[in-house]
């Protein structure tokens, strides 16, 4: 029982006690640039997800044929090939959201979420564990993402996920600009951090 509740943390912990965009400030950039659309933050958090996952369980397999001096390295090749994967399968199934999210699934392998996870977890725990870290921060990465365009969408366009949520409204177009994913981004990060703090 002790041990299932361990594995339920490490999945938990990604959502809420470490998420990467709240907590741990990780993973930024992407966000500030894909989260203007729910569709493109769904996109981007499955592609980061799918690659965490695929990092982390090659990593926890290899960890002990890796030699130290270039453990750097071989990571980034790990991730470099789930990445790789991500973008032939978007440009093969899903055209437009691969050009909607542009260079920024390339740039997944050098996200220091993925690189973070499996420098600090994968390479130090078995692959179940592993899984379930890849999965926690992947699911918490997507759920961030998500809240921050959904409020910029909303607010910005008066739309969530492309459908109209009021006709009499007067977006705030300053929210669907950089400075404004920077502005939503704070007071999230703000607001998680008060929560933590209390906690």
């Amino acid at each position: 029982m002790a041990k299932t509740n361990n594995l339920f943390l490490e999945f938990w912990k990604g959502i809420i006690k470490e998420n990467p965009t709240f907590v741990l400030a990780l993973g930024l950039c992407p966000t500030l640039a894909v989260s203007i659309s729910v569709a493109n933050a769904v996109g981007m958090g499955v592609a980061a997800t799918f690659v965490l996952l695929g990092s982390n369980i090659m990593i926890a397999l290899l960890k002990n044929f890796i030699p130290d001096k270039v453990r750097i390295p071989c990571y980034i090749v790990v991730i470099a090939t789930f990445v790789t994967i991500a973008e032939l399968s978007m440009k093969a199934y899903s055209p437009a959201l691969n050009r909607a999210l542009g260079i920024y699934v390339p740039l997944i392998v050098v996200n220091c979420m993925v690189l973070g996870r499996a420098e600090a977890f994968a390479s130090k725990n078995n692959v179940v564990a592993s899984i379930l870290d890849a999965l926690g921060m992947g699911v918490g990465f997507t759920v961030a993402l998500i809240l921050i365009s959904a409020i910029r969408e909303l607010l910005g366009a008066g739309k969530i996920a492309g459908f109209v949520v009021t006709k009499n409204f007067a977006p705030a177009a300053m929210i669907a600009m950089p400075s404004g994913a920077l502005l939503v981004i704070g007071l999230l990060l703000g607001y998680f951090n008060y929560l933590k703090e209390k906690n």
